[in-house]
């Protein structure tokens, strides 16, 4: 074990700590951190307009009539099936931001590309609606990163700054700044999509991509090995002291917010729900309590022990955990860098990982149609994502089983304490 642990700390914690700060994967992090509060409202007003309870259906077409979905489906709009839209801008602006550039301006520039590559209706050049969601995202996260490096770049060349007299409104200074840089990123981008559809035969960049690319990927996502992977990664990162979660959503989030978007899609047309893997599968049935699901950890602790140090903390740390924040726990009991721990922090959320991946696929529970926040108490976001009891009823078995595996090791830690004590009572003694 000491030898793994050294092997670990020299090759994998360097590269990984690396990889958690690496730009580009925290501004697409960021980006989606930030969208966060529309992403879930727009699911929401989804999973009201459709919760398929007959009554329930019934009690607001008599209160509202026959249009009252109209209103989710207008939240729906703005929100969720822009998705694309909304990316854009705050990659690019966070990775913008991280140059000490100027955020706006690459942002604008950037969508100005975006939209280049959208194929048009003939008719009118209404822009498809379908790639404007989930699945446009590939490409509206490549331009981002790619036009707002070279925007980034050109803005910082002295020959194309436009110097404004003295007196300028400073808004009027930056724009002329960056006059010439947005004009060559968005010529590049226009002979980008010319070479498409000349040359290459691509009428349509969105489509292409999604086929050839981003839905192959996505139905690898949606997997049991690429969950368990994900979770692996995940609580490994945690355990060396790295946030596990925030080096991996750049990547996860991509796909997985693409899954969601599938299962609400199918909801709301009363189709067959797809996917399994999802981000509430994630949030709301594995990561109860936070990474580790650690709110199993706290029970035990109350159900297996009677030492004061992991009571006091467990007494700290449960508050936060029934909102998924385990940071007191991590590091107060701790869970880094503690093998005894450790163990069962990576193995219960892979274990809860199949057990409920093949409930899911049985389909003992309906599959997660709704977004819900990660830090909502555990049960109620078992119900809220799968609009089911059964949803809820999952999450505490997920309780039950956390708790059982976590007890043998609480015993474990006590023991170790025990003898700790016992050694340092000696120790004084014989000075």
């Amino acid at each position: 074990m000491k030898k793994v642990m050294e092997f670990m700390e020299k090759y994998f914690v360097p590269v990984a700590a690396k990889i958690g700060s690496q730009r580009h994967l925290a501004a697409i992090r960021d980006g989606f951190v930030t969208i966060t509060p529309l992403i879930i409202a727009g699911a929401m007003a989804v999973l009201i307009n459709n919760l398929p309870f007959k009554p329930y259906q019934n009690l607001m077409k008599g209160i509202f009539g026959e249009q009252w979905t109209s209103f989710g489906g207008n939240v729906w709009n703005g929100t969720f099936a822009v998705m694309s839209l909304l990316i854009i801008f705050t990659i690019s602006y966070n990775l913008a931001r991280s140059y000490n550039s100027n955020g706006i301006a690459a942002a604008v520039v950037s969508f100005a590309s975006l939209m280049m590559l959208y194929a048009g209706s003939a008719k009118d050049w209404a822009i498809p609606y379908a790639f404007l969601g989930a699945q446009g995202l590939f490409v509206s996260i490549f331009v981002a990163l790619i036009a707002t490096e070279l925007f980034v770049r050109l803005l910082g060349n002295p020959k194309l700054l436009i110097k404004m007299p003295q007196g300028v409104p400073p808004a009027v200074s930056r724009s002329f700044a960056a006059l010439f840089p947005s004009m060559i990123v968005l010529a590049a981008f226009g002979l980008f999509k010319c070479i498409l559809t000349w040359i290459l035969k691509v009428p349509d960049p969105h489509q292409w991509i999604f086929a050839t690319i981003q839905a192959p990927l996505t139905g690898l996502a949606d997997s049991l090995g690429s969950a368990l992977l994900v979770v692996f990664l995940i609580h490994i990162l945690w355990f060396f002291g790295l946030h596990g979660a925030n080096i991996i959503l750049p990547i996860s989030t991509v796909f997985y917010t693409a899954t969601i978007n599938a299962n609400i899609e199918a909801f709301k047309s009363s189709a067959a729900i797809p996917h399994i893997v999802t981000t509430p599968f994630f949030d709301n049935f594995i990561f109860l309590g936070g990474s580790g699901t650690s709110i199993c950890l706290l029970i035990a602790i109350y159900l297996a022990t009677k030492d004061k140090q992991m009571r006091s903390i467990a007494n700290l740390g449960i508050a936060p955990a029934l909102f998924n924040i385990n940071e007191p726990v991590l590091f107060g009991l701790p869970i880094v860098l503690n093998p005894i721990f450790g163990i069962p922090f990576i193995l219960t959320p892979m274990v809860l990982t199949i057990i409920d991946y093949i409930i899911f696929k049985i389909g003992i529970v309906p599959k997660t149609i709704a977004l819900a926040t990660w830090t909502i108490p555990p049960v109620i976001g078992g119900f809220i994502t799968t609009g089911s009891v059964m949803g809820a009823l999952l999450v505490i078995l997920n309780l039950v089983i956390g708790t059982i595996i976590y007890i043998p090791f609480v015993k474990m830690a006590e023991r170790y304490q025990n003898e700790i004590k016992i050694e340092e009572s000696r120790e004084t003694i014989k000075a």
